[in-house]
C-alpha cells in the first residue's frame, strides 16, 4: 500500500443501517440463515481458546466444491472485501491503472487509489467490449457479476471470451462473485484460467454479515502469491467453521434462490408502477427515480420504518435508489413504505 495515497485517502459509503428499529433494504443481505448455524457456531467459539487451523482444511474443501474447484486452489479471507484488497495489493504498483466497472461497488476504486494507482473507468456494461489496446495497458481488469448495485450477470460465455482477450494482453482480471451464489451460474474459477482471481462472499448468501467470511479462488502464480500474503489465522475458528457448514446446505441455497427470483419479479413489477428499474439477477434491485427528489424518496421510506440503500453513492448514478429483496412479508413492508403496495398481486 502506497502511504501518500493511504493519507489522501477516505472511506466509501456503503448500505447497512445502524438503526434497529428500521427494516433495513438498504443491504443486500439474506434475511435467513440455515438452521443448524448456531450450534456450530457455539461449538466453534469453545474451540477459539485455541488459534485455528491455519490450514483450514474443511472450509478450503467446502469452498472448493461449493464453486467446483481443488480445495488447494481456495485462499480463505475474512469476507470478500478482504480477497479484493488482497489480489488488488498483489497486481498493482504505484502509476498502474486499473480497467474498473461503473457504476460498481465502490471499494475497487479506493483499493486501487490506496496502491497509488489509479481507476480506468468503463461504463459496466461495456466492460467486456474493451478495446485490447486499453487492456495492455491496464495492470488489471475488475467485473462484477452479478454487478453491484445494477444487479445484471454477466452471460458465461461472453465471460469465456473476455478472459482469454485478457490472456492475450497480459492482464490480470479480478472476478467479483459476491452475489453470483444467488444464481445457479457457473463461477469463473472452473475456467482453469492462471491470470484470473475469483474472489466470494458467503456472509450475504448466508445472512451472516457480521461473520465476516468469504475466499480467494486462483491457480499457480497468484495462487502461490496470494497464499503467501494471506495473514496467518486470516478466519477466525467460528468464521471458518460456519462458513464450512453454510456451503454445504444445498437446500437451503436451493430455496433462497428461488424464493430471491420470484420476489424479484413481483417486486419489479411492483416497483415499475413508480420507478425505471433495472433489470437483475441478484437480490436487489435498482430504480430510477426520474424526476423525483432522491432524498426525499429516502426519507419518506425511512419515516415509514424501512431504510433503502441512496444509490447516488454509486459513480454515475444521480437519481437512483437500490432496495433489496427479502422475503414476501419483509418485501411487501417495502412495497408499502414506498407507496406501490396496491400494485402489489396478492394471494386471494
Amino acid at each position: 500500500m502506497d502511504p501518500d495515497a493511504v493519507r489522501a485517502g477516505s472511506r466509501v459509503p456503503h448500505g447497512g443501517e445502524s438503526d434497529r428499529e428500521l427494516l433495513d433494504f438498504s443491504a443486500n443481505t439474506n434475511p435467513f440463515a440455515p438452521d443448524g448455524v448456531e450450534a456450530v457456531y457455539a461449538d466453534a467459539l469453545e474451540r477459539s481458546r485455541r488459534y485455528p487451523d491455519d490450514d483450514y482444511r474443511e472450509f478450503r474443501a467446502a469452498a472448493g466444491a461449493f464453486v467446483g474447484v481443488h480445495p488447494d486452489q481456495i485462499v480463505p479471507t475474512a469476507g470478500g472485501l478482504a480477497a479484493i484488497r488482497l489480489a488488488i495489493e498483489l497486481t498493482l504498483e504505484p502509476g498502474d491503472r486499473a480497467l474498473v466497472p461503473t457504476p460498481s461497488f465502490g471499494e475497487y476504486a479506493r483499493e486501487i487509489a490506496l496502491q497509488g494507482a489509479r481507476p480506468e473507468y468503463v461504463p459496466h456494461d461495456a466492460v467486456l467490449e474493451t478495446e485490447d489496446a486499453v487492456l495492455e495497458k491496464c495492470a488489471l481488469a475488475i467485473v462484477c457479476t452479478p454487478n453491484n448495485p445494477t444487479g445484471e450477470a454477466i452471460d458465461p460465455d461472453a465471460l469465456t471470451v473476455f478472459v482469454e482477450r485478457c490472456r492475450h494482453a497480459g492482464t490480470p482480471l479480478l472476478v467479483d462473485e459476491a452475489f453470483l451464489g444467488f444464481t445457479d451460474l457457473q463461477s469463473a474459477a472452473t475456467l482453469d484460467a492462471e491470470h484470473v482471481i475469483v474472489v466470494r462472499s458467503l456472509t450475504k448468501l448466508f445472512g451472516l454479515p457480521g461473520l465476516r467470511a468469504g475466499f480467494a479462488v486462483a491457480e499457480d502464480e497468484y495462487l502461490e502469491a496470494l497464499e503467501t500474503a494471506r495473514r496467518p489465522w486470516s478466519l477466525g475458528t467460528p468464521a471458518a467453521s460456519v462458513g464450512a457448514y453454510c456451503l454445504e446446505q444445498d437446500e437451503f441455497i436451493r430455496e433462497t434462490r428461488e424464493r430471491v427470483a420470484s420476489e424479484r419479479k413481483r417486486m419489479r413489477e411492483a416497483l415499475e408502477t413508480r420507478f425505471d428499474v433495472f433489470p437483475s439477477d441478484a437480490p436487489y434491485l435498482c430504480c430510477d427515480v426520474g424526476d423525483q427528489d432522491v432524498e426525499a424518496v429516502v426519507a419518506s421510506a425511512r419515516e415509514r420504518g424501512v431504510a433503502i440503500r441512496d444509490a447516488t453513492t454509486f459513480r454515475g448514478l444521480d437519481s437512483h435508489v437500490r432496495v433489496a429483496v427479502k422475503d414476501r412479508e419483509r418485501n411487501d413492508r417495502l412495497l408499502a413504505a414506498l407507496e406501490v403496495d396496491d400494485a402489489v398481486e396478492r394471494d386471494s
